[in-house]
């Protein structure tokens, strides 16, 4: 008797994997500059279902090798939720899709950020793996790679554009959770910075508030001329009152006024 064999069931699921590697970042960074891009991707794709941003979580790649855990990736083409629960891990096997980009927060100490780490997202297939140092002072803070032939190759510039993910990346001072200082963003093809929740209320407020003191000026300069031409009006009234008084005067005395020049 033949069996229907499908090498997919024989493979753990994300619920039977373990959702980290339960080692803890050591620097709040690597926790908030992932979330910050993930809230901005929230915004600017709400519309789309296609795409998911996965912060520290496992994305398991074989079943019999413990997984890589980014500080953030993002993976087009799949389901941004999958059921009311959502992700526990992101497994390659049910996914079938590999991230497109991965992102490595440097903070305390080096993980193989620029070797292993490197190695394995490029073995992996990744297309874009950047690394951000904000400790950095010699090179800069920010490397972007794209794979190339099976090898990384460092991109330049700040921002950076990706153009299969339609996304561009860099880094620039901006304020995030309270917090003023150097973030990651997110940014269009033109190089325009695309704004973070927070960022947006706190444009539209200085919108609300510059239109509310461009109607108040309007409003004083209207209320001025209302005045001015109130002035003007009466000055007038008072030049015709005094003209017919003294016609009025004239006459008793049996001076035409039409006859004078």
């Amino acid at each position: 008797m033949l069996l229907n064999y499908n090498p997919l069931l024989c493979r753990p699921s994300s619920e039977e994997l373990p959702d980290s590697d339960d080692t803890p970042v050591d620097n709040q960074l690597q926790h908030l500059i992932p979330t910050l891009l993930e809230a901005i991707l929230a915004l600017i794709w709400s519309d789309r279902q296609d795409w998911y941003f996965g912060a520290d979580m496992a994305i398991y790649y074989d079943e019999f090798q413990p997984p890589i855990v980014p500080d953030g990736f993002l993976s087009l083409g799949v389901q941004r939720f999958i059921d009311e629960q959502l992700r526990l891990s992101y497994v390659l096997w049910e996914e079938q899709q590999i991230p497109s980009f991965v992102l490595e927060v440097v903070s305390q100490k080096y993980r193989g950020e620029y070797s292993k780490k490197k190695q394995d997202y490029a073995d992996l297939g990744v297309l874009y793996y950047a690394v951000y140092n904000p400790r950095r002072r010699r090179k800069p803070p920010l490397e972007l790679y794209r794979l190339e032939q099976g090898k990384y190759v460092l991109l330049s510039g700040n921002p950076i554009w990706m153009p299969e993910i339609n996304l561009g990346l860099g880094r620039e001072v901006g304020t995030y959770q309270g917090i003023t200082r150097e973030w990651l963003y997110w940014y269009d093809e033109a190089g325009q910075k695309l704004l973070t929740p927070e960022e947006r209320i706190q444009t539209a407020e200085r919108l609300r508030l510059e239109t509310e003191r461009l109607r108040l000026e309007a409003e004083q300069r209207s209320l001025e001329s209302e005045q001015r031409a109130l002035t003007e009006q009466q000055l007038r009234l008072e030049a015709e009152q005094k003209t017919q008084i003294l016609a009025r005067r004239l006459r008793e005395l049996n001076i035409d006024p039409d006859t004078l020049t």
